[in-house]
């Protein structure tokens, strides 16, 4: 299969090739070693490739489900896979090795992709962007040397590339949503406990973070949602579910809902004109459909729930990198974090009881608050991010000028601003690629909606997909580019 229609296709898309034998999953895991070998040394998403998943894989040992044989990466981080390296990103984890699957490393494979890779992360996903002292800078392929976002932007440069369809994302503060917005693909971050951290985790950082994965189409979102969330034995608490299936939901005509738009800024932090125009562009979209649309704003201070975030986060890191180094064998220390890391970790050590629980009562206060938005609306429009990609070297975690006070508002601020507010509530939020600045790079608007109502966000991100199509877009960077 050539490179250039490799790239048209979507997961399913491949996946529907194979089913009618038109190209099998090992053909596809060769292509996509191709893929990697024309871009990855400009956009630089992929740090390490399975040759026993590529020209040695076993296509028995494939999952049966409806991704079967589709190439697909592991970020960096909480997707482990056993006797698979896993550094997060980190110098002080050169080397270390998962020691057990993840429930979503389980899941992940049994709906049929094929994982061949691990895609770039920032360290310990602690950053907006993909810049890392081990694996090098991450680019958007719309414009080499500007950001992907983080901290899933290995894995949406790579899906926006075209090296694969579908790639694994998580995020705690917009590490789905930013890497989407800079890269112009699409990013889902489901409700909290959508999908299990079993077995070694109850949530992910006091259930602020989520597993899912980046994707071009809404419908591959939809389908892989089925597929993940999945109810693990032991798993704190389950939610609801919707009595359908995604992947059907999203074709079904739905009531209409009450939407409130917003692109004042939460953090203090001015939107870029040309994203606000996005936004309200999108707004007369949705109310031409027949929605009841306004402008609406919450009561919201971003840079205290920033603040308070920073201790939910760091609080226990320490001991999380002691463990580290236990089992890689290397010690803590300037030559083996950033230097943004080790004043965490430093902050850390130095952190008391009282400190996490005041956080923790700060977080539900603005959660309250928050909630207030579904209360009296169905769903939430904003910016995915108050601007499109910039240089490197902004927000990274190398930076030495910055301490532990400076954080919110130097690295955190200018692209959290509209993402954070989601994890906080646990709710579901998705980036589209709704529009594109004059700058050439891409713009995400992000649908929001109450908690477990991902089948609301799915089925108007899909009417919009088809209102506002992107699909035809292609990045400077991407493998049809290639001669």
């Amino acid at each position: 299969m050539k490179l250039d229609e490799y790239a048209r296709y979507d997961a399913l898309g491949l996946a529907a090739l194979i089913r009618d034998q038109q190209v099998t999953p090992r053909e596809l895991a060769e292509t996509a070693a191709s893929a990697i070998e024309a871009v990855d040394g400009d956009v630089n998403a992929v740090v390490e490739t399975y040759p026993d998943r590529i020209d040695g894989l076993d296509e028995s040992s494939l999952g049966s489900g409806p991704f079967r044989g589709v190439p697909f990466l592991m970020k960096d981080v909480f997707g482990h896979e056993a006797g698979r390296v896993v550094e997060f990103g980190s110098r002080l984890c050169r080397g270390m090795k998962a020691e057990q699957d993840t429930a979503y490393c389980r899941l992940v494979k049994a709906s049929g992709v094929n994982v061949l890779g691990r895609s770039a992360a920032p360290e310990y996903s602690m950053a907006g962007t993909t810049e890392t002292a081990l694996h090098g800078n991450t680019s958007t392929p719309w414009k080499k040397g500007y950001s992907a976002g983080g901290s899933s932007g290995g894995a949406m440069a790579a899906v926006m590339a075209g090296v694969v369809p579908i790639a694994h994302g998580s995020d705690i503060a917009g590490s789905i949503r930013i890497p989407a917005s800079f890269c112009g693909g699409v990013g889902l971050k489901p409700s909290r406990g959508r999908i299990s951290f079993a077995p070694m985790l109850d949530e992910n950082g006091y259930g602020l973070g989520q597993n899912f994965v980046q994707t071009r189409t809404v419908r591959d979102a939809a389908a892989m949602l089925d597929c993940l969330a999945v109810p693990q034995v032991g798993d704190p608490f389950t939610i609801p579910r919707p009595l359908l299936p995604y992947a059907e939901l999203i074709g079904l005509a739905f009531p209409k809902l009450r939407i409130g738009w917003s692109t004042a800024p939460l953090m203090g932090f001015a939107t870029d004109p040309e994203v606000a125009a996005a936004v309200e562009r999108t707004a007369q979209v949705l109310a031409d459909m027949g929605h009841y649309v306004e402008a609406f704003t919450p009561a919201f201070d971003g840079l205290a729930a920033m603040r308070s975030m920073l201790d939910v986060w760091f609080f226990g890191f320490d001991l999380r990198l002691a463990g580290y180094s236990q089992r890689s064998g290397h010690p803590i220390g300037p030559d083996t974090l950033e230097p943004s890391i080790l004043k965490v970790y430093e902050y850390a050590k130095a952190m008391t009881a009282a400190q996490f629980i005041a956080a923790m009562a700060s977080i539900n206060t603005h959660r309250r608050m928050l909630g207030t938005v579904f209360a009296s609306h169905d769903v939430w429009l904003t910016p995915s991010t108050p601007r499109v990609a910039e240089p490197w070297g902004l927000y990274h975690l190398g930076r030495d000028d910055l301490e532990i006070d400076d954080f919110p508002e130097a690295l955190m601020r200018p692209i959290c601003q509209y993402s954070l507010p989601h994890n906080i509530m646990g709710t579901p939020a998705i980036s589209l690629p709704l529009a594109m600045h004059t700058s050439g790079l891409p713009i995400g608007v992000q649908i929001a909606a109450g908690p477990a109502q991902e089948h609301v966000v799915l089925q108007l991100a899909a009417r919009l997909e088809e209102a506002m199509p992107w699909k035809d877009r292609v990045p400077p960077l991407h493998v049809s580019s290639i001669r």
